[in-house]
C-alpha cells in the first residue's frame, strides 16, 4: 500500500532531514546565555559546540506519527514574520534574535522539502549555506530528498503527482552564544502525497549564524538530534516543544 510505503521512507529518512552544517562563522559571536534547555552558553567556539551537542529528549520511531493530542496547552513561542523573500524564494529578513533564527531556519527547511526536487533543495542549500558549509553534494537535506524520491519510484524531477506540504508547528531554542549564534528546533509537520496521502513529524535541530544582514546554517558538527514527536501530543510538550505562532 503507497500509504504504507511513504510512511516507511519518511520513517527511514528521519536522521538525514536533520540539515548537516560545516560552515565557517564570519565573525566572533558576543556574550549571551543559553535558554533553560541547554543552560548558559559562553562566548568560545568550544562552548558552542557544547551547546549543539548536549543531549536533547529521545523519541521513538513510531512517536513521530499522527497519534492521540494532549488535552494540555503547550507553551507559546512568538515567531517574527518575514519582510521580503530572499534568495532560492526562501522567505527572509527575519530579525537578529533567536526567534528570527528559528523562523529563518523553518522557511529554509519548508522552501527545500517543498520543492519536491533535487533542482529544488540544491538551490536552497546553495544560497543558505555560510561560506564552507553543507553544500548541494553533501547536504543532509539534499540527501533525505534523494531517498524519498528513490522510495517513491521518481526521478530527479520528482513528479506533479507528489505533493510535499511541510508546516512548522513547534519549535524550541535550545540556547544561543551571543547575538549572533543560536541553535535551534523546529518540529515539522510532512504531508506526502501521491495517490494516497501519509503524515509525520521530523525534527530539525541546527546552528545558525548570522553573517552580515540574515541568518544560515552555521558551522560544526550537526546538533544532537531533536525528537521527532507529532506536534500537540504529551510527549511533545513533555520534551520542550512549544507551539509556534506568529506575531
Amino acid at each position: 500500500m503507497l500509504a504504507g510505503s511513504c510512511v516507511a521512507v519518511l520513517l527511514a529518512i528521519v536522521a538525514g532531514l536533520v540539515l548537516a552544517v560545516i560552515a565557517a562563522l564570519a565573525e566572533d559571536p558576543d556574550g549571551g546565555e543559553a535558554s533553560p534547555v541547554a543552560g548558559r552558553a559562553t562566548r568560545s567556539l568550544s562552548e558552542q559546540d557544547a551547546l549543539a551537542a548536549a543531549p536533547m529528549p529521545t523519541a521513538e520511531p513510531e512517536e513521530a506519527l499522527p497519534g492521540p493530542l494532549s488535552s494540555r496547552a503547550a507553551e507559546v513561542l512568538v515567531l517574527p514574520r518575514p519582510s521580503g523573500v530572499g534568495p532560492a524564494n526562501v522567505a527572509s529578513g527575519f530579525p537578529r534574535t533567536p526567534e528570527g533564527a528559528l523562523a529563518q531556519l523553518a522557511a529554509i527547511d519548508v522552501t527545500a522539502m517543498q520543492s519536491g526536487s533535487m533542482d529544488g533543495v540544491r538551490d536552497v542549500i546553495g544560497a543558505w549555506a555560510a561560506a564552507g558549509g553543507p553544500t548541494p553534494e553533501n547536504w543532509s537535506g539534499v540527501v533525505g530528498m534523494a531517498s524519498l524520491l528513490s522510495g517513491a519510484g521518481l526521478s530527479v524531477a520528482g513528479s506533479p503527482q507528489l505533493a510535499i506540504v511541510v508546516r512548522p508547528v513547534m519549535g524550541l531554542i535550545k540556547g544561543t552564544v551571543g547575538p549572533d549564534f543560536a541553535v535551534v528546533c523546529v518540529d515539522l509537520e510532512f504531508t506526502v502525497t501521491l495517490e494516497r496521502t501519509a503524515r509525520m513529524a521530523v525534527a530539525d535541530c541546527q546552528r545558525m549564524v548570522w553573517v552580515e544582514d540574515r541568518w544560515l546554517i552555521g558551522p560544526g558538527p550537526e546538533p544532537a538530534p531533536a525528537p521527532s514527536f507529532w506536534p500537540g501530543t504529551d510527549a511533545a510538550i513533555d520534551a520542550g516543544w512549544r507551539d509556534l505562532r506568529h506575531a
